[in-house]
């Protein structure tokens, strides 16, 4: 091989290496290039899902606010009272569903004209103090004045109260013995003693008015055991703190077979409201706090409430047990457990309007245009009532009111819900308030079949409103056995609450009176509830 062809090869090498190595740098850019977009797909995606997530938590922050800072209230006033039509636009409703649904509203829009009533702003007035309060008189006269050459005039006379500290007493019971002389041919006297009186709690020096009082403090009050100890102690007064946690048990022993009387009592009435809370219960296995749940149960017709604890359960097994042999309308929010009666004969489960209203208000700040739409209906219905109460209309004739007025609306409001379910996002909170009403609205409709049936289980929700509060203050129960005892107790101050009646009168006379019922099986225990009570009839302490 020559010179010149020797470096002529070499010259090519040099050149296919070069590209080679440009090649191969090239190669590495495309790679780049691939593992970029790639990357650049995935940070994008990872941006969308944390979007959603800030949106999510946005909501949850709004809603949070709303909760502690914004107003409880969940009626419905539109911002503009003129704007009052009916929008149909979209709902496939029938001419003459839609003419009753218009002539509904015109009319229940006119009457609510006609009641309303402009009221002159009052200056707030101080209301005289009791007539039945004791008076103590202080008379002041005025100094250096020569009375004789005077003609006193009607004297000026201010009011004021004042309280004195609680008086506490012992009571002694003081049995007198006699002996009696024995007879001919008996050598032994007889000792003859007055029987002892049955006392609320055996071997214990508490009296009726005593734990009355502590009953109400805890749960009426909410007063915690200790604190009321300390309050005692203030007023000189020492109880050992383990005495009076005895002492709450034994009440609940001695309510325990009126308990379960009343228990029949309402689940004969034929139309209960029902409802669950829950309540922190300590379990010793896991030493914490658990969360239990405590079961409600209202009878609108006679006024009875009842709380049933089942080991802190909220399982479908529960109410199962409860309404075994029930029969009649249970009107309960759209918990799940309560469908199993949808087909059971003798049973008519109905619906709450005002928990349905309660997911559209909160639904007002995503999508206002539909939750205000919905609002509105639903404040028809309660208008509807209003005007029944106002007129203080039957049982019959707030039936008729209501298949007249409120059924044409709630025909249009159903075809609604079934036209918009589709355009809204199942998951958003507008989608939530859609599906829970329509879900439910057979049962929800189906309160104007009676008179007697009521729009709403508020009732139920104000019953179980006391332990919502209580349970901030004495924060939790021990075991299952004190938060089934709470329910007993609980049940029964519901029921004077539901009646109007005072709590201490009538635990006074239960704890006076219950042991007259331990023998003799031909008296009724619901002789002794709250709402057959006499306030005359006890007149201890």
């Amino acid at each position: 091989m020559t010179n010149e062809e020797e470096a002529f090869l070499q010259q090519l090498l040099l050149e296919r290496d070069e590209f080679y190595r440009e090649t191969s740098r090239l190669k590495g850019q495309i790679a780049d290039l691939k593992n970029f977009a790639e990357e650049k797909s995935s940070f994008q995606q990872q941006i969308g899902e944390k979007d959603q997530l800030i949106h999510k938590l946005q909501q949850q922050i709004q809603w949070l606010q709303r909760k502690v800072w914004g107003k409880s209230s969940e009626k419905y006033i539109k911002e503009d009272p003129l704007q009052r039509k009916l929008d149909f636009d979209g709902v496939d409703l029938l001419p003459e569903e839609k003419d009753l649904a218009t002539t509904a509203k015109e009319e229940i829009e006119q009457y609510k004209l006609k009641r309303v009533v402009v009221k002159e702003k009052k200056h707030p007035v101080r209301k005289p103090l009791p007539e039945g309060l004791p008076r103590e008189e202080c008379h002041i006269y005025p100094e250096h004045i020569d009375y004789k050459n005077c003609v006193e005039l009607a004297p000026e006379i201010t009011e004021i109260l004042e309280k004195n500290p609680a008086r506490y007493y012992v009571r002694r019971i003081i049995r007198h013995k006699y002996v009696l002389k024995a007879d001919t041919g008996n050598e032994q006297n007889t000792v003859v003693t007055a029987p002892m009186p049955a006392l609320p709690i055996a071997k214990s020096y508490a009296g009726s008015s005593i734990l009355a009082d502590l009953i109400i403090n805890k749960y009426v009050y909410h007063l915690p055991l200790y604190r009321q100890l300390q309050m005692l102690k203030q007023e000189g007064l020492f109880i050992p703190a383990s005495t009076v946690n005895d002492w709450i048990p034994g009440v609940a022993d001695l309510m325990r077979p009126a308990y379960y009387r009343l228990m029949e009592l309402i689940l004969k009435s034929g139309y209960v409201q029902s409802d669950e809370t829950t309540i922190p219960i300590v379990n010793d296995e896991k030493h914490k706090t658990v969360k239990g749940y405590i079961w409600m149960l209202r009878a609108v017709i006679p006024k009875l409430v009842l709380f049933y604890y089942d080991q802190g359960s909220r399982a479908q097994k529960v109410a199962l047990h409860l309404f075994k042999d029930y029969q009649g309308v249970i009107q309960t929010d759209g918990y799940a457990v309560y469908d199993i009666y949808e087909n059971k004969k003798g049973v008519l489960p109905i619906g709450c309007w005002a928990h349905a209203r309660r997911k559209f208000e909160e639904a007002l700040k995503e999508d206002k245009a539909r939750a205000s739409y919905a609002l509105e209906q639903i404040g028809l219905l309660y208008d509807v009532e209003r005007q029944a109460d106002q007129e203080n209309l039957s049982d019959e004739q707030r039936a008729d009111l209501r298949t007249r007025l409120a059924y044409p609306i709630m025909v249009a409001f159903e075809k609604w819900l079934v036209q918009e379910c589709p355009k809204v996002l199942p998951k958003g909170r507008i989608g939530k308030a859609i599906g829970y009403t329509y879900n439910i609205y057979h049962k929800l409709t189906r309160y104007h079949l009676d008179g007697r049936y009521k729009l709403d289980n508020n009732l139920a929700e104000n019953a179980i409103r006391p332990i919502a509060l209580g349970r901030k203050n004495w924060l939790f129960c021990g075991n299952h056995e004190a938060a089934e005892n709470a329910a007993i107790i609980y049940s029964m101050l519901g029921c004077c609450k539901a009646c109007d009646i005072n709590f201490r009168d009538w635990l006074i006379y239960f704890l006076n009176n219950v042991h007259d019922y331990d023998n003799d099986y031909t008296k009724d225990l619901a002789e002794l509830l709250p709402h057959n009570f006499k306030p005359n009839a006890d007149k201890a302490n």
